[in-house]
């Protein structure tokens, strides 16, 4: 599809759009989609990776922003949440097996018994728990965690982690070693 100058003739319902198009700039086409009117949801897709870059995009009206290269499963992913988003059925509390976690009230079950996690704990398994086919890197949870004048320790996702899973279950997150964790089997 081609837009040039004149507006879509048709309704979308998500846009995967890439920055570096070869007549247009794609900030300036989210620009002429958002003026039109009715404007479809859209996911960023890019090699441009800084932080004004990526914030220059979600401020020009993107749902996400996805960095080049990435798995096809987690495009596939943000494609799923953001579709949720434009439909307003984005779930209400999340869950993974007898686990239960309600973003709204911030409180966690397992076995409909009500777990007292901390702040970051209730972060970090939330991360998980929304993304559950990705396996989320040490500096991706820090990055989701942490404002960016916090310091951080080393170990601080690993501290976490071991805490939730004393509280949950040994395999509520799995970590897949030299990558990240993930949501695991909660038995």
């Amino acid at each position: 599809m081609h837009f040039g100058l004149k507006p879509p003739t048709e309704s979308y319902g998500l846009v995967l759009l890439d920055l570096g198009l070869p007549d247009i700039d794609g900030l300036s086409l989210l620009a002429k989609l958002r003026s039109s009117g009715d404007a479809p949801a859209t996911i960023i897709i890019t090699a441009r990776d800084s932080v004004p870059e990526r914030v220059a995009g979600l401020d020009s009206g993107a749902e996400d922003y996805l960095i080049k290269p990435f798995a096809l499963d987690e495009l596939l992913a943000r494609i799923r949440v953001v579709s949720r988003r434009a439909r307003g059925c984005i779930p209400t509390v999340l869950t993974a097996g007898p686990l239960r976690l309600d973003p709204a009230q911030h409180r966690v079950w397992i076995r409909d018994v009500p777990v007292a996690v901390t702040v970051r704990e209730f972060a970090l398994l939330q991360e998980l728990m929304r993304n559950p086919t990705m396996v989320l890197t040490r500096e991706q949870l820090e990055d989701r965690l942490y404002g960016w004048n916090e310091e951080i320790e080393s170990s601080a996702i690993q501290v976490h982690v071991y805490n939730l899973r004393r509280k949950l279950t040994a395999n509520a997150i799995r970590t897949v070693r030299g990558v990240g964790y993930q949501i695991g089997e909660v038995m």
